[in-house]
């Protein structure tokens, strides 16, 4: 029987970053019932952020919005974003996870782009829609993302998430270890 209850705010609702944190929190406390919520929170950047610095920021605006208006013990927010960098185009996420106390930000690895693709959001095209008229596909955004796409379903979306967010709950982990 699991006797530790932990409450999480994701802030959003696309089962994708829901399962994630999932995933994630239940490998992190095997022992605990994992309560995990989704809800609308803004990102106040764009749908499709084009530079790191926004990328991260939606992140942040969403668990700060978490924060303020649910109760919860952990507050979750993952954002997807692109950019071009010295080598090429990529896409990437933030990851944020707060308690009431303290904000750990954590960084996916990079998928490089394909030019078609990054000229496409250039002219202001969301990723998830780009992808599903190159792929045919329906709503990737909700499933295995470029990620699952380009990969070949060897990794996804979800899979990049609870990566990131594993790596990111390290200060929560050992937080004496973290203190300045």
């Amino acid at each position: 029987m699991k006797t530790i209850q932990i409450k999480i705010i994701v802030g959003s609702r696309n089962p994708v970053k829901i399962n994630a944190v999932r995933n994630a929190m239940t490998r992190l406390f095997p022992e605990a019932e994992i309560d995990c919520l989704g809800e609308q929170a803004p990102s106040g950047v764009a749908e499709q952020p084009m530079t790191e610095q926004e990328t991260r920021l939606g992140a942040i605006n969403r668990v700060e919005f978490c924060q303020v208006n649910f109760d919860a013990d952990y507050y979750v927010a993952m954002e997807g974003g692109v950019d071009n960098f010295e080598y090429g185009p990529a896409t990437f996420a933030y990851v944020v996870i707060a308690d009431k106390h303290k904000q750990s930000v954590g960084r996916s690895t990079n998928l490089p782009l394909p030019s078609v693709v990054f000229q496409a959001l250039r002219s202001g095209e969301e990723l998830g829609h780009v992808m599903d008229r190159l792929f045919n596909t329906r709503n990737i955004k909700q499933k295995g993302g470029a990620i699952g796409l380009l990969t070949n379903g060897i990794a996804t979306r979800e899979s990049i998430y609870t990566q990131a967010l594993t790596l990111a709950f390290a200060p929560f982990l050992h937080g004496k270890l973290y203190q300045d």
